[in-house]
């Protein structure tokens, strides 16, 4: 079974940047979409960015510009970099790993963004 682990989580003025990071056990990117998403306190689960096997990234719509996913297939990580970060973006951020037959989830880390 796949593992991944976050880290890279924290408090940060508004205004501020952040890397996470997020560890797979193994190689999995040629075969796993790989993505963040993350959930407030009160609200559900959202997508904030993914990656294809292919290259492909996709974000929300609230993050764009703001926030860059990428990958290093050599280090199995994938990256999201969080850039001038709002209040609004406080929340437990979860690493997601999936593919036709198999979803797997980090543990999450938490990113407090104070104003």
């Amino acid at each position: 079974q796949v593992q991944l682990v976050e880290a890279g989580g924290g408090l940060v003025q508004a205004g501020g940047s952040l890397r996470l990071s997020c560890a797979a056990s193994r190689s999995i990117f040629s075969a796993y979409t790989v993505g963040w998403y993350r959930q407030a306190p009160g609200k559900q689960r959202e997508l904030v960015a993914r990656i294809t096997p292919g290259g492909t990234t996709n974000s929300a719509d609230s993050v764009k510009g703001r926030f860059t996913i990428s990958r290093d297939n050599a280090k199995n990580t994938v990256y999201l970099q969080m850039n001038r970060l709002k209040p609004d973006d406080t929340a437990v951020y979860y690493c997601y790993a999936g593919n036709t037959w198999n979803n797997v989830w980090g543990q999450g880390t938490r990113v407090t963004v104070s104003s």
